[in-house]
């Protein structure tokens, strides 16, 4: 998806003014649909927190029914207050935190493991009731292979970390326009 330097920049001030919001008052910025368009489009999205490069809240939604910038601060509020393996923030958290929006494309379906291609790839894995996600920039992050990125996305469902191995899992793959708080400065 193509956002421009502008959109970020504004979409990454609307998400910390969410989380912002779960502390104190904060008016609510005008959305002006004709200046950026793509404020009306209905994707995914995952807002990502961290803490001196560390994780500290990461959620999102694979697809949604409502417009980016409604789903962008609902994933922001989630990633603030909900994320199950972390406490909420705290306010004096606050200017310590950095903000990264990945915005999805819609999954579409892995035929053969030599589809994924790390960093251009997000996966999406459901087996056996489970469901498991990995952004594309995971692998990156992580400095991980193809193989370590397959087991890490079987982990991360609560599955073996080799089934991989044994059969080709139900697998989506899909594509992030990503930037953060860093990249706008």
């Amino acid at each position: 998806m193509n956002v421009t330097f502008e959109e970020k920049k504004y979409l990454l001030k609307e998400a910390r003014r969410e989380i912002k919001s779960l502390f104190a008052k904060v008016a609510s910025s005008p959305i002006d649909y004709n200046a950026m368009p793509v404020l009306k489009t209905k994707c995914g999205v995952f807002v990502t927190l961290t803490i001196n490069k560390r994780l500290r809240g990461c959620i999102g939604y694979v697809v949604s029914d409502q417009e980016l910038i409604y789903t962008l601060r609902d994933a922001a509020v989630q990633a603030a207050s909900q994320d199950p393996r972390f406490l909420p923030i705290r306010k004096d958290e606050l200017n310590s935190i950095s903000l990264e929006v990945s915005i999805l494309s819609e999954p579409f379906p892995m035929n053969n493991y030599d589809e994924i291609e790390l960093g251009k790839h997000g996966l999406i894995v459901e087996e056996d009731g489970r469901r498991g996600l990995l952004l594309p920039q995971v692998p990156l992050e992580h400095k991980m292979n193809k193989e370590e990125f397959l087991s890490a996305i079987c982990q991360k469902a609560g599955l073996a970390s080799n089934l991989w191995k044994r059969k080709i899992l139900n697998l989506k793959l899909f594509t992030a326009t990503v930037f953060s708080e860093e990249d706008i400065k």
